[in-house]
């Protein structure tokens, strides 16, 4: 079986950008690559807003759950990818690294939250075409 390439999204908090970024990973992504989120400091829970909006296009987060850097495999990573974290995200180690540098919607109001939602979802399409062409 061939394996599937890896990628995992980094944010502080690992409560709204990495945790959306995972489940669109996961949505359409699902088969073609392994997605994780981790945050470098997990604030415990996932954001309330993020998990409603992320319902509204029909992913359901109610069982993800903010974790730290620590609770990961041990592995080299196809792909890092920043949510804007700068040097609150510790190196992982891995074969690409990106920074998407999205703002934290955390604060914003729900049409902004929206805005940034839906840009995570563009961005992680895309990658998840380049991953899929380079691991062919």
């Amino acid at each position: 079986m061939k394996r599937l390439p890896t990628i995992l999204f980094v944010c502080v908090e690992n409560s709204c950008r990495s945790q959306m970024a995972e489940g669109f990973a996961r949505r359409h992504g699902a088969g073609k690559v392994a997605a994780w989120s981790a945050g470098s400091r997990p604030s415990g829970k996932i954001n309330g807003t993020a998990t409603a909006l992320m319902e509204e296009n029909g992913i359901d987060m109610s069982g993800h759950r903010s974790k730290g850097l620590d609770g990961l495999p041990t592995q080299r990573w196809d792909w890092v990818i920043t949510m804007g974290c700068g040097d609150a995200c510790p190196f992982m180690p891995s074969r690409a690294k990106e920074d998407w540098a999205i703002p934290d919607p955390k604060h914003m109001s729900a049409d902004d939250f929206r805005r940034v939602r839906d840009l995570v979802e563009t961005k992680v399409k895309d990658l998840i075409a380049r991953a899929i062409k380079e691991h062919a």
